[in-house]
């Protein structure tokens, strides 16, 4: 599973860019769960403001999803 490859690359990688991607994965799942539902709590997923402004923040194009 993705959570699974998540957190293989943060185990492994401590963390770093190369982990990026699946970040960028776990946040826009989060950013859909959040916009589908303004109740919407879950423990992976930050805070709502956290994911929100995160992409934002890192938009440098390195790590896309492919």
């Amino acid at each position: 599973s993705q959570a699974c490859d998540l957190q293989d690359c943060l185990g492994k990688n401590t963390y770093s860019e190369k982990c990026d991607s699946y970040m960028r994965k776990l946040y826009e799942c989060c950013q859909q769960m959040y916009a589908s539902n303004e109740a919407a709590e879950s423990t992976p997923c930050p805070m709502r403001s956290v994911v929100k402004r995160w992409p934002e923040e890192n938009s440098s194009g390195k790590g896309r999803p492919q």
